[in-house]
């Protein structure tokens, strides 16, 4: 996904060196203000991903992710949603400490969140060398005991260990084609040109135990794993973002990925969106073919957010795109949006949404 996370850069500086977080209000002023940085190198279009070597970190780039979401169901029946992320950021001068086993130049921190229909619960991890490890073949992405690792020599199938009080994951992720967005993977982000490397697992097939609330259940579903580095975030001029990712209930229908940047005023500003076949072959819409506009929102926890939309991409009628669960905001060092959706009409599919800067 082009899940561009604004406030990794803020979160981190505050918590470098033990600092106390700054008050919400101050957080959220900050993080815009840091959307022009750049802290790395920018990603060049004319190079070509190559793997096993980038399921790895790209510590030239300022940014990057391993981002996983998921709908599950327990044998009850219940339902649930998940995501766990684990950030890198490189960093931005600040550090006066060079040479330390604690220190590589990188900041780690990691998310991970539960939701049930009715509660929705969200941590926080942070971390530095020591604490963290990652690595390309046999892959691993770790911070202290949350983790996602390759099971065999193959990257696939993953396993999925993350545990916070009476929360926990412990799941089996495989049998997903890898599929590149944009042009072979390098997809633009704003009408300036900001870009970054974007590839997926669109198609997971999940398995395993999930804790809810002290709870243990058996779970199955399918899940989205998305892979993303950059320079930096997104142009300045920018005040946040909606993307979505969607799977197709018929599994004959594929996938469907769409994010919209927006400008200071929240009106969409860049729009791409990618459609992926059962094979893992892909269709990248560009800006000029997507377009999506907000029907309804709804007030939560303090804040104005949409709660469906319709989409429009070439070839289909209008894909309406619907909220499950209201609130579910991540109540973290900064406050973002990210649950279970819905899809109607042109699309009719499950996935995950993320909002940021409502």
């Amino acid at each position: 996904m082009y899940s561009i996370r604004l406030h990794c850069l803020l979160i981190l500086l505050m918590v470098t060196g033990c600092q106390p977080a700054a008050p919400e209000t101050d957080n959220n002023n900050a993080a815009m203000a840091v959307l022009g940085q750049t802290l790395g190198t920018p990603v060049d279009a004319n190079q070509t991903l190559v793997f096993p070597r980038d399921h790895g970190a790209h510590s030239e780039q300022g940014v990057e992710w391993w981002y996983v979401t998921g709908n599950l169901t327990a044998q009850d029946g219940a339902q649930f949603g998940m995501q766990w992320t684990l950030f890198r950021i490189r960093d931005p001068g600040f550090s006066a400490v060079q040479s330390s086993p604690w220190w590589d130049g990188q900041l780690y921190f990691a998310h991970f969140a539960l939701q049930n229909g009715q509660t929705h619960h969200a941590f926080e991890r942070y971390g530095r060398a020591g604490q963290v490890d990652v690595q390309a073949s046999p892959f691993i992405a770790r911070l202290d005991d949350w983790q996602l690792a390759s099971q065999e020599a193959s990257f696939l199938p993953l396993r999925l260990q993350s545990k916070e009080a009476d929360f926990g994951l412990d799941i089996t992720l495989a049998n997903s084609p890898l599929v590149l967005h944009g042009k072979q993977g390098y997809s633009q982000k704003t009408q300036q040109g900001h870009a970054s490397f974007y590839y997926s697992y669109p198609f997971l097939q999940v398995t395993g135990t999930l804790t809810y609330a002290g709870r243990s259940h058996a779970v199955s579903g399918q899940a989205w794993l998305d892979r993303e580095w950059s320079s930096g975030l997104i142009d300045s001029q920018h005040g946040g973002w909606d993307w979505f990712s969607l799977q197709g209930e018929d599994p004959g229908q594929g996938a469907l990925m769409a994010f919209c940047t927006r400008d200071e005023t929240q009106a969409y500003a860049y729009c791409s969106a990618s459609e992926v076949a059962p094979s893992g072959k892909v269709t990248a819409y560009p800006h000029e073919e997507v377009t999506l506009k907000v029907l309804s929102r709804t007030q939560t926890r303090n804040v104005t957010h949409p709660t469906s939309w319709q989409l429009q991409v070439p070839g289909k009628e209008a894909v309406i795109i619907d909220v499950l669960q209201a609130d579910s905001f991540n109540t973290l060092s900064v406050p973002y949006w990210e649950g279970r959706i819905r899809s109607r009409g042109g699309f009719v599919a499950t996935g995950y949404g993320e909002l940021f800067g409502y």
